[in-house]
């Protein structure tokens, strides 16, 4: 026996912070879904969710994020789930398309969340100090119901500040297993494969796309102080923090000079972590290239804990 999900039975809340493009991202969604409400500018990934909550009159609700555009057909859905799954504690997970690099996973996609679940959790600013990985993320006690199909378009690539952000985001947040920083000689046997090929692809692909170049280097940078550096990790998840950090050791790099900074991080990441990537980044015509070649794996639907959705807060 199974049960039927259909998202237009749940409150849809548009979740944003400072995305210089959530103005029109949210005049998007309201002409798809007219009824969406929307939280803004909440600080902190714990408290954002939990106005999220507050705020949905369903007991379960779906969030999109502030650099999302839906594709039509999300509404339409009718999800088959086995009528033994608990979804108490489960959120349901759809792909969302990042417009930079062409990577298809489970970072900026939708989500459905159980209300109450997210009311109880503790993550991120809220987390206990002990616990790193839920500092970092969202705990990992959640379950993932993943779904192969991909339902949005992740447009962080509006300024040169969002995509640095962006790729530095997923730099760190992708080198860690479970959220848990490794030392630099296990790093390329203890991260999970999958993770290591979508770190890759963010280091070395994007600068067909407007602003790519900087994704690029944030990636590189974030890998580089995570795996390289004695910097605390968890600052990732305080938008603040990188904020400041753009305008005081990122903002001064001069376009004509930001392919040099690119190279020069990938030259130091394959000297000292051995990394497969080159120290160029691909090219505009390769990285078009690749985007239309590409095909992203299918996820594992029979895992509850998605290793890609961890990279989403």
């Amino acid at each position: 026996m199974t049960n039927i999900f259909r998202p237009i039975d749940y409150d849809i809340i548009y979740l944003s912070y400072d995305e210089p493009n959530a103005e029109k991202n949210y005049a998007d969604l309201c002409s798809k879904v007219p009824w969406a409400k929307r939280v803004h500018g909440v600080e902190g990934s714990d408290a954002a969710h939990k106005a999220c909550a507050n705020l949905s009159e369903t007991d379960r609700f779906i969030t999109i994020d502030g650099d999302n555009t839906i594709r039509d057909g999300f509404l339409d859905q009718e999800i088959e789930i086995d009528e033994n799954t608990v979804l108490n504690n489960s959120v349901i997970s759809w792909c969302g398309q990042n417009v930079t690099n062409g990577l298809i996973y489970g970072n900026g996609g939708i989500k459905c969340w159980p209300k109450e679940y997210v009311l109880r959790m503790r993550t991120h600013e809220n987390a206990d100090p002990a616990n790193k990985s839920a500092q970092v993320d969202f705990c990992w006690d959640a379950q993932y119901i993943q779904q192969n199909s991909c339902f949005s378009d992740v447009h962080n690539n509006a300024t040169p500040q969002q995509a640095w952000r962006a790729g530095f985001r997923e730099g760190v947040k992708l080198a860690l297993d479970r959220r848990n920083r490794i030392d630099k000689e296990s790093f390329l046997d203890k991260v999970h494969w999958r993770c290591l090929h979508m770190l890759y692809i963010w280091t070395m692909v994007g600068a067909d796309a407007e602003n790519g170049m900087w994704a690029i280097y944030g990636a590189r940078q974030g890998l580089y102080k995570t795996m390289l550096t004695d910097w605390d990790y968890v600052n990732v998840r305080d938008f603040e923090y990188l904020n400041n950090m753009w305008e005081q050791d990122v903002s001064h790099i001069k376009p004509m000079y930001l392919h040099d900074e690119v190279s020069d991080l990938g030259e130091m990441l394959k000297q000292e972590l051995g990394i497969p990537i080159a120290t160029d980044p691909l090219d505009e015509e390769q990285s078009k290239f690749f985007k239309t070649v590409y095909q992203n794996p299918t996820r594992d639907l029979t895992k509850l804990i998605d290793i890609e959705d961890g990279a989403n807060g």
